[in-house]
């Protein structure tokens, strides 16, 4: 990439196969923890705070690394509940700590915070307004992904664990992300990247860590899983195409890089329906910007392509990553043009720790009696998996469209992204219990 944001897109579902394919997973009985009556009882009394703060982070969203009001307000809730927060973590980020009054393992909570540069088109009161600069642009800015739902569920959570912290045995980091949705290249590292560069899960050491993300193709009240691989590695590409200005009216006295980039477009649709087995993982190759030309008479002299690539195999990803380049440079070549491919290497697979995921499982049908479900692998991507990297960790699709809505709703990332308030309340007993029972199934 040449100093400029690749944007991710990093939780789009395919609504058929998602809603097609949840499947109903029982759980084995587990006992909750001791305190969990104490814990629903606190996320009870929360429900109006939790909708209360989602409507007012949802209505003052903010970009990646610009996450300022938002980092405040969390900073200013986690006091009240006694914490002492640190704030400008990886530039805007909000960790804290609850210091459980027992011995015992550590286990992190996460939320991320940032918005996305979409207008926002859906008619609510609490609507988004906002606009900011994106790639040289003025843009609106929505939480068209729900990251405003996490940080208000991660709040009720914390606030929940909180109130029990002396009966807890060990620790809860709460951590509280900036730019997961990606940055310009010179804000890099950033996001869960850099909050690990900087210590986050080493002081206290994490010994697994949750975290969670709503999706809009799934029921409004479901809990979706899946041990081992969930979400896709992402690498964003840019290809810079380097024609011979002419004149519309002649041609044949230029290289049309225009016509160069439609046929490199074409042909990197071949990569995966025509070399890549999908039948062992699936991939993707998607080009979402083709920028050239300033007026209707004018040939440029160059163009620019920029897309994603989606892999679950370290095989398949180099390969894909190599026929980009081959087919973009052929082609160029055949015109008589010449080509810059850029391929930035950007999330890695999000696995969910199959012997982590299997031994909370009955805590999240405890939350969702007879709504978890097992989902397929999804080819969105999270900086999640950089977490999940560092320690075991365990990623839960909290379903936010009523049933009868599911096979139309728009999806994450869609300016009509719209989020059922009442499927939040699991999300919360979803992140508190989860951390509850972790620490104490692992005494020390």
């Amino acid at each position: 990439m040449i100093g400029r944001t690749l944007a991710r897109c990093p939780v789009a579902l395919a609504a058929s196969a998602v809603a097609a394919s949840l499947v109903a997973t029982p759980a084995a009985a587990l006992e909750p923890s001791p305190v969990a009556a104490r814990i629903d009882a606190a996320l009870a009394a929360s429900r109006t705070e939790l909708v209360e703060w989602r409507r007012r982070l949802h209505q003052n969203p903010e970009l990646g690394n610009r996450e300022v009001e938002t980092a405040r307000f969390v900073a200013e809730r986690l006091r009240s509940f006694g914490l002492e927060p640190r704030t400008g973590v990886a530039k805007t980020g909000v960790v804290a700590v609850i210091e459980g009054g027992r011995p015992g393992p550590v286990v992190a909570l996460r939320a991320d915070m940032d918005a996305l540069p979409v207008a926002e088109e859906v008619d609510l009161p609490f609507a988004s307004k906002a606009t900011a600069t994106w790639e040289g642009k003025t843009v609106g800015v929505m939480h068209a992904c729900g990251h405003d739902t996490h940080v208000a569920m991660l709040l009720v959570a914390a606030k929940a664990l909180a109130s029990v912290r002396t009966e807890l045995p060990g620790k809860v980091v709460l951590v509280f992300q900036p730019a997961e949705e990606n940055v310009p290249l010179a804000e890099k590292p950033a996001g869960a990247e850099l909050m690990l560069k900087e210590g986050v899960f080493d002081d206290p050491k994490v010994d697994a860590v949750f975290g969670l993300h709503v999706f809009a193709q799934v029921p409004s009240g479901v809990l979706g899983y899946r041990p081992g691989p969930i979400l896709a590695a992402a690498d964003s590409f840019e290809i810079l195409i380097q024609g011979r200005q002419t004149h519309g009216s002649k041609p044949w006295s230029g290289i049309d890089p225009i016509v160069v980039g439609s046929e490199i477009v074409t042909a990197l649709q071949t990569i995966v329906s025509r070399t890549q087995d999908i039948t062992h993982e699936p991939a993707v190759v998607t080009v979402g910007q083709f920028e050239a030309g300033v007026r209707n008479n004018i040939i440029p002299d160059r163009a620019r392509l920029v897309g994603t690539i989606r892999t679950f195999d370290a095989a398949m990803r180099d390969d894909v990553h190599a026929r980009v380049r081959r087919i973009a440079e052929g082609v160029a070549a055949a015109h008589g043009a010449t080509v810059k491919v850029e391929i930035e290497r950007g999330y890695p697979v999000t696995v969910n720790d199959p012997t982590l995921t299997r031994r909370m499982l009955a805590t999240l049908e405890r939350v969702a009696p007879g709504q978890v479900r097992e989902i397929p692998k999804t080819t969105g991507a999270e900086d999640f998996s950089l977490f999940a990297n560092r320690a075991p960790g365990l990623f839960v699709i909290v379903g936010v469209t009523p049933p009868d809505q599911v096979a139309t709703a728009a999806s994450n990332h869609s300016p009509r992204f719209f989020v059922d308030e009442g499927a939040l309340p699991t999300g919360s007993r979803a992140l508190a219990h989860l951390a509850a029972d972790y620490l104490f199934a692992n005494p020390r």
